[in-house]
């Protein structure tokens, strides 16, 4: 495929193509005595003048005129080209007929020159129509590739960004977390800072290939929120419900912790009772995370986050799992839920 696609095994395709081409007069004429200087004037010297006139067009004409919205000059320039070798084809071919081929004109009765002309035209036509619909489907296809070079660019860059996003908004909620126990319990924010310093190992050097394994993956979810359980207080219950891989998967990173930071940030009071849960199930090819909290909504002051975890979230689900996730999240009596669903 890749000698196919390369500058060598293009000239050896171009060049196979016209020794058959050249070929197939002789071919077709074995066996009937047909002499060689009918080939040549029939067939051959008309084939040279059709692969000058393709690329004449292919590698110069077409480029300079035609994809320069000169299409008049274009037109103009082939059809003197055409015309030219229509000429020369026929005086030689005349020539031919008036010097050696004399003795079968009484014999045969030969149609018009006009009509050999009018034939001429159009064959003539064929090579130049030809390299147009070559030279328009390879632009074409380069452009296609430059394209998805591009959208391959702008992907990548995006999720970068939005990856770079992620990382420095979950350290910033961290921090707000352990702010709040200082004071409280100097040895609780102790462990709270080694915890979080083993979660922003996993972030700086397991997350930065396209794919992670769900078993880290579940196992950084687990540690971070046994981290935020250390800073709530007994009217809070916290569940989780993760499975038990036997074969691990390959899924993209962090997808899952803008729910559960969302959830620790909406879903406690206070002063008030509260639940927060979060499952997460494999079926086949489907992946399903569920997670529900009480729902408090945070006034203006409060500055625990910076709000930016859902909407990164649901942006890098496009990008990363097009036309293979749904995302649903809803208020239904007090109670803040979502549901995530993924084809892995």
């Amino acid at each position: 495929m890749n000698f196919i696609k390369s500058k060598s095994g293009i000239v050896f395709f171009h060049v196979m193509v016209w020794l058959v081409l050249f070929s197939l007069p002789y071919l077709l004429s074995y066996g009937q005595n047909q002499e060689i200087t009918k080939v040549v004037v029939h067939s051959w010297i008309p084939l040279f003048f059709y692969a000058t006139l393709f690329y004449l067009n292919f590698f110069i004409v077409i480029d300079r005129f035609f994809f320069t919205k000169k299409q008049w000059v274009y037109i103009l320039i082939n059809v003197a080209l055409v015309s030219f070798f229509v000429g020369v084809n026929t005086t030689i071919r005349q020539y031919f007929l008036d010097n050696y081929f004399s003795e079968n004109k009484v014999a045969l009765k030969r149609p018009p020159r006009n009509f050999f002309i009018y034939v001429d035209f159009i064959s003539f036509a064929v090579p130049v129509i030809f390299s147009l619909a070559l030279k328009v489907i390879e632009k074409w296809m380069k452009t296609e590739a430059e394209r998805a070079e591009a959208s391959n660019i702008r992907l990548e860059s995006e999720l970068q960004h939005l990856k770079y996003q992620l990382q420095p908004h979950f350290f910033f909620n961290s921090l707000n977390n352990i702010y709040s126990l200082v004071d409280i319990s100097p040895e609780m924010a102790k462990q709270t800072i080694h915890s979080l310093g083993k979660l922003m190992r996993y972030l700086l050097y397991e997350t930065n290939n396209e794919k992670v394994s769900l078993i880290k993956e579940i196992n950084f979810m687990t540690n971070y929120i046994e981290l935020m359980k250390l800073r709530l207080h007994d009217a809070t219950k916290v569940k989780y419900e993760f499975p038990d891989l036997k074969q691990d998967l390959q899924i993209s990173p962090l997808l899952f912790i803008s729910l559960i930071e969302n959830a620790f940030k909406h879903g406690v009071s206070a002063d008030k009772t509260s639940d927060i849960i979060f499952k997460l199930k494999i079926e086949g090819k489907q992946l399903y995370f569920y997670s529900e909290n009480h729902n408090f909504p945070k006034t203006e002051t409060d500055k625990s986050g910076s709000g930016i975890g859902l909407d990164n979230l649901e942006k890098r689900l496009s990008l990363l799992y097009p036309e293979k996730h749904s995302f649903t999240e809803k208020v239904e009596n007090d109670t803040f839920s979502v549901n995530l669903q993924i084809e892995i």
